[in-house]
């Protein structure tokens, strides 16, 4: 068994991708999906479905890796931004080098900041550097940044 993508409807499928492309270096892998027909209604519950997306490569991981999975139905429901801590998936995360460099990026191609970076030591762990944000359609991301205990350059004290 292994974990194999995780799934944001969408708005705009082609503007979102791009974001995931342009500021966490996601890679698209082909080929674009157009879906559509009673295996598709029959399979999500949704009927008349009908699909439009591609699936990113996320980084970090080899060709075979899991994806994010971008998909815009024809149509689709709205629903508001939710906060957090609301029941249910709450975020992606990525590990970054530079959260502040990252979240600058992420702000300038549209997303939003919901919290401000901040660090913690975790026992036994290292040190925590985050931050809450969004994309430009509401989905919640999560910048993160170890510096391990394990790590040669890890020097600080423990707070």
């Amino acid at each position: 068994m292994k974990y194999a993508h995780t799934n944001i409807v969408c708005r705009d499928w082609k503007k979102l991708s791009a974001f995931y492309v342009d500021v966490f270096d996601c890679e698209i892998v082909p080929p674009i999906r157009k879906q559509s027909g009673d295996w598709l209604a029959q399979g999500t519950g949704v009927k008349d479905a009908n699909l439009e997306g591609v699936h990113l490569l996320l980084p970090g991981y080899g060709r075979q890796g899991p994806t994010l999975e971008i998909f815009q139905y024809l149509e689709y429901e709205e629903q508001p931004d939710l906060v957090p801590n609301a029941r249910g998936f709450g975020h992606i995360a990525f590990e970054v080098d530079d959260v502040e460099e990252i979240l600058a990026a992420l702000l300038k191609a549209g997303g939003s900041k919901l919290g401000s970076p901040t660090s913690r030591h975790v026992e036994g762990v290292g040190k925590l550097t985050f931050v809450y944000c969004r994309d430009p359609e509401g989905n919640t991301i999560e910048l993160q940044n170890w510096k391990r205990t394990m790590d040669r350059d890890y020097e600080e004290t423990p707070s």
